[in-house]
């Protein structure tokens, strides 16, 4: 009887470890609670700054309104390893470049985040040669 318990001990053991480890790695991955895949925005903005670190890469943008107004907005990349893969590097977006951005607004009331972009030129090119920033499936409108 006490062979059965040290085995039941050592099962129980595995599955809370496994489950400890990873939880926190496929809750890390999901964007639907901060950011609203059933909306869609897009934004036309100078580069002010592009923070190419782990464990996401950040570009914000100047985006200039209708009244004149403007404020930055924050989009959120993928992770600089992925990016890199794809020949993206921390020059890739120089200050003052003028890009547009479309993807799903952050859910934070009065923030102005985006993720999960489609991001081309000011001229609707790609960013780089070869490919863009996008997601698989576009959100509807």
């Amino acid at each position: 009887m006490r062979l059965n318990r040290w085995i039941a001990a050592a099962i129980a053991a595995t599955v809370a470890g496994f489950t400890l480890v990873v939880a926190p790695v496929i809750a890390h991955h999901a964007s639907g609670p901060f950011y609203d895949p059933d909306r869609r925005v897009e934004i036309e903005g100078s580069v002010t700054r592009f923070v190419f670190r782990n464990p996401h890469a950040f570009l914000y943008v100047n985006v200039t309104d209708a009244a004149g107004a403007v404020s930055e907005w924050q989009i959120e990349l993928g992770a600089p390893v992925s990016l890199g893969r794809t020949g993206w590097t921390p020059e890739t977006l120089p200050l003052g470049m003028i890009v547009k951005v479309s993807g799903q607004p952050s859910r934070a009331e009065g923030s102005q985040g985006i993720c999960c972009v489609r991001m081309t030129r000011q001229d609707g090119s790609p960013v780089l040669s070869g490919g863009r920033v996008e997601e698989a499936v576009q959100p509807p409108r």
